[in-house]
């Protein structure tokens, strides 16, 4: 039994799981797992550079996590971050503050890694699933597709869009007008067919949904009291409930959406954008694979990752 602490710090969020880790059986079980919404690629789509108070965020949060890794013994400890990082002019000022808090220096992944955690920490324990599957990891920055099945990834592509990148250069954060949504799924079109050059989707059988923007799309769809993981985590989804979804977020004021029981005050202004790529995402797949089973997944890249260290 190995205790690890794994981090992931995308451009939304900075996330923790600390997990005992039994490699000969094959098994994981949490200890604490967490979320902060940091923000930390806030205007990097723009102008290529972290802003101030975003690194203050980010860093007041690591040393808030740091704190609990020591108080829980952790024995080894993984921070990757990703998108906001890779593209980041001054990422050395953000590497070496998180260095200066943990004691361990962040690793900036590239969008292949990020894929291969995403897909191990979402298929693994995968079950009433028929392979193959396509994990769709919908982050700030970036989306990763990735195909395989139960032997691992046969291929994947990571898609420069994401909710705060597409909020931030065409939708905003309220409603969404018909100028901006057809902005955006300009982009999201072009990201996907440049996916698609690399990742077939017409063998998928079934998409697992990951990340913030579809957990929470899901539980609007089920019409939670509340944010309750373990009604969102193997949920099955159709196809018509996530374009309702998708339009109804769309329709809504940041505040309408900040007041929903289930929503994280921290990503109200973006959760639509992000509907809105997972909702094209889920119509290409059904133009190439027919009606595959449509999954969430509350295991993701930060399960692939806390794995890794085992």
């Amino acid at each position: 039994m190995t205790r690890v602490a794994a981090f992931d710090c995308g451009t939304n969020s900075l996330r923790l799981l600390i997990a005992d880790i039994d490699a000969d059986a094959g098994t994981a079980t949490d200890v604490v797992r967490d979320m902060r919404i940091v923000r930390l690629g806030q205007g990097v789509d723009a102008t290529g550079a972290f802003a101030p108070e975003a690194l203050e965020r980010a860093f007041a949060a690591t040393e808030e996590f740091a704190a609990v890794v020591r108080r829980e013994g952790a024995e080894r400890i993984r921070f990757t971050a990703t998108s906001a990082t890779r593209d980041a002019a001054n990422r050395e000022v953000f590497l070496s503050g998180i260095e200066e808090r943990l004691g361990v220096r962040p690793e900036v992944i590239s969008g292949d890694e990020e894929a291969a955690l995403s897909f191990d920490g979402a298929t693994r324990g995968l079950t009433g699933a028929e392979a193959p599957y396509l994990v769709c990891d919908l982050g700030g920055g970036s989306t990763e597709l990735v195909l395989g099945d139960d032997s691992g990834v046969a291929a994947a592509w990571s898609m420069d869009i994401g909710c705060v990148r597409l909020t931030e250069r065409h939708t905003g954060r309220e409603q969404i007008t018909a100028e901006a949504r057809a902005a955006a799924l300009a982009d999201i079109d072009a990201a996907l067919d440049e996916a698609e050059t690399h990742v077939s989707l017409s063998g998928a059988r079934t998409l697992v949904g990951v990340a913030g923007t579809v957990t929470t799309l899901t539980a609007h769809i089920l019409r939670l009291d509340g944010y309750r993981p373990e009604r969102i985590h193997g949920a099955r989804l159709q196809a018509a409930q996530v374009t309702a979804a998708a339009r109804e977020l769309a329709e809504m004021t940041a505040g309408e959406r900040a007041a929903l029981p289930y929503m994280h005050p921290g990503r109200a202004d973006v959760i639509a954008t992000g509907a809105l790529i997972y909702d094209r995402v889920v119509e290409r797949l059904r133009d190439r694979a027919g009606e595959p089973a449509i999954l969430t997944s509350e295991r993701d890249i930060l399960d692939g990752i806390a794995w890794s260290l085992s």
